[in-house]
């Protein structure tokens, strides 16, 4: 499918900000590498081969007893005995790093938190857990939080300032005055009611912050919304009778997505940082699961293991910088004053 002009121009000006492009490719490499964690890091091999049959551990269960052990309980691949089966009988293809971000180091020569070493490429936290793996997932969980949350906002936001400024009156005040009010409610002190009462986790942390983040492009859409409601095209297919809602969606949205498009890698930093603030406060996610902000608490907690906040900080800084450079490439992109040239 061809592109148009006016796509092949903004294209164009997104490439000539080389800083966003190549920050936006180097996102990406990231976003892919987290998405396959258990290829970097797992406490299994990924692929073991045992008397000329291979065997996948990384995606199947396998009973102890399939590699000579005693027991019908699943396979630990880390266990002497059975990794010494293993090489006797053929042989195991491990990832990089040893560990996920739950399994424990439990040879460190040191207590816990241990430092960087050839085992642990970035050290453990304080219960043993290796730094790296950690990361890795935690990366993960917090792009795809992130992303589902800008997602879901965004529909719910662009849904009702387009409501809000096509119709205008009095839905229009209606709207304008909910928002005051809903704007107003304490977000944390509402977190923390809930995270009392239920079990945080991914889906209750996305659904509650939903409830507070939809709001951000509403004044943004409503006022495209309102300054397009009039243009002279609008006004002719509502005189021809072409329903409310197919004059929103493919003639005045159109329009309103070019400012939607240009905020939402500013909500994706935001949703990311929501997400490991509450982790550093300890609202997030389950105790255990593999989080940026755990990591930055548990770096504020042991000040004497400064390899912990100084990991933490360089790939939350990283990340943040790499989508504001991109959230600034886009903008240039969507800018009529270099589109236009």
């Amino acid at each position: 499918m061809a592109l148009s002009p006016m796509t092949r121009r903004r294209l164009a000006a997104f490439r000539a900000n080389r800083r966003g492009f190549w920050s936006l490719w180097v996102f990406l490499v990231l976003f892919l590498a987290s998405l396959l964690a258990e290829l970097w890091a797992n406490d299994r091999p990924l692929l073991v081969d045992y008397d000329g049959r291979l065997y996948v551990p990384v995606v199947m269960d396998y009973p102890e007893t399939t590699f000579g052990g005693d027991f019908l309980t699943n396979a630990d691949y880390r266990d002497p005995y059975l990794a010494k089966q293993i090489d006797q009988h053929g042989w195991a293809l491990w990832p990089p790093i040893h560990f996920d971000y739950r399994a424990v180091n439990l040879e460190l020569p040191v207590p816990a938190p241990a430092p960087p070493s050839a085992v642990n490429i970035l050290g453990t936290d304080d219960q043993g857990r290796d730094v790296a793996a950690r990361l890795i997932y935690g990366l993960r969980v917090s792009i795809l939080f992130g992303l589902a949350l800008t997602l879901v906002s965004s529909v719910i936001g662009v849904a009702a300032g387009a409501l809000q400024g096509y119709f205008g009156g009095t839905v229009d005040l209606v709207f304008q005055r909910f928002l005051e009010i809903w704007g107003g409610l304490p977000q944390l002190f509402i977190l923390i009611i809930v995270a009392s009462i239920l079990v945080p986790g991914f889906w209750t942390l996305l659904g509650i912050l939903v409830l507070f983040s939809w709001t951000s492009l509403v004044g943004v859409v409503r006022a495209e919304f309102l300054r397009a409601r009039n243009f002279d095209y609008v006004r002719a297919a509502r005189a021809l009778g072409m329903p409310d809602l197919r004059i929103m969606t493919r003639h005045v949205l159109p329009n309103a997505m070019v400012a939607t498009l240009t905020f939402m890698p500013f909500i994706l930093n935001g949703s990311i940082v929501s997400l490991t603030s509450l982790d550093f406060l300890g609202l997030g996610l389950p105790p255990g699961s593999a989080s940026l902000g755990d990591l930055l608490r548990q770096g504020k907690e042991n000040l004497q293991a400064p390899w912990l906040g100084i990991t933490g900080f360089v790939v939350l800084a990283l990340t943040l910088s790499l989508l504001v450079f991109v959230g600034e490439a886009v903008r240039d992109a969507f800018d009529p004053r270099k589109t236009n040239l």
